[in-house]
């Protein structure tokens, strides 16, 4: 395991959300200081692989282990707007490092592109597959947003959140041609730009 092979408090780091025309980006931190019990980690993966049963399963489990450590941290829309999508999910993951009970000596990134932290960083592209804490960090982040795009839901219900978590199908493009966008979309990702181009006012 690459935390094993690092030493120290090593922490995996992952977002979720980059991708959607809707909602915050989201990003998890965590840290296994003890390791990882084989009944917990025979439950972890890339949080995309699993199913979304499997993945709340998960979720709990890690939650209820006693074992972890776990930061959270979120981009909003004007955030991404400000910085753009990349920027933004790299100021998550920095607010998620930031809320763990302290300091790691090492993170861990999924991807190629490392975030600035107060500790050493190591990007690991596909790390969601190679390390069991970017496996935990990934499944936290992706049912933290989910959550939170179904509780958007709740007030916008024809764009379909509860379902899409914001992404481009569909009855979630259709919704914006028919109704228009809403405070929560992002309005510099395509499909979202092309309806507000003529409104000067989303939905609130």
């Amino acid at each position: 395991m690459l935390e094993q092979a690092a030493g120290g408090r090593v922490a995996g780091v992952d977002e979720a959300g980059r991708g959607p025309l809707a909602g915050p980006v989201m990003a998890a931190a965590v840290i296994f200081p003890a390791g990882v019990p084989e009944s917990l980690a025979e439950l972890l993966d890339d949080s995309k692989k699993l199913t979304p049963a499997r993945r709340l399963y998960a979720f709990h489990a890690l939650r209820e282990s006693g074992c972890a450590e776990i930061g959270i941290g979120a981009a909003s829309v004007a955030d991404i707007e400000r910085l753009n999508i990349l920027h933004a999910a790299m100021l998550a993951m920095r607010r998620a490092v930031g809320r763990l009970p302290s300091l790691p000596d090492l993170a861990l990134v999924d991807g190629n592109y490392p975030p600035k932290l107060d500790c050493a960083v190591r990007c690991v592209v596909g790390g969601d597959g190679l390390s069991l804490s970017i496996a935990a960090a990934s499944i936290v982040a992706k049912v933290i947003r989910d959550r939170a795009m179904t509780r958007l839901a709740a007030r916008f219900p024809a764009y379909g959140w509860d379902v899409n978590a914001g992404y481009a199908t569909a009855k979630h493009r259709a919704a914006l041609r028919d109704i228009g966008p809403t405070a929560h979309h992002r309005p510099s990702f395509g499909t979202v730009a092309k309806v507000m181009a003529p409104l000067s006012h989303p939905l609130t």
